[in-house]
């Protein structure tokens, strides 16, 4: 799986080094099920992905739901396991993050964000 590195495009900020890319059909589907936690700096980006659910999961998340052109259009904060989100309007795709992520780094609507090769 290829890997990502997450920065605020505002202020050039490297909020997550790790996010792993889910762009096939297999790891769209398998998504973080079957993991134990998500470490600080670590994620999934899903594409493309407007909804999600968070049935069989073990721990919570955060959801981030962009745009094609890498605006924050949704956060669903501290998403609990076996709750689900509907269609997003105006998402093409979601960055599962850890719980706590997007409050602790500023992450909200609007926001602008670049994902780019990790190095």
């Amino acid at each position: 799986m290829k890997t990502l590195s997450l920065t605020l495009k505002e202020t050039g900020a490297v909020l997550a080094p790790t996010i792993q890319l889910a762009n096939n059909p297999w790891t769209r589907l398998k998504g973080l099920l079957g993991t134990k936690s998500l470490l600080d700096g670590e994620g999934l980006w899903i594409i493309p992905c407007n909804s999600i659910h968070m049935f069989g999961m073990r721990y919570a998340i955060d959801a981030v739901f962009i745009s094609k052109d890498l605006r924050v259009v949704s956060v669903a904060a501290d998403l609990q396991p076996g709750k689900a989100v509907w269609p997003v309007k105006g998402a093409w795709s979601v960055i599962e993050l850890p719980s706590g992520f997007a409050a602790r780094h500023g992450v909200e609507s609007g926001c602008e964000l670049v994902l780019a090769p990790a190095v």
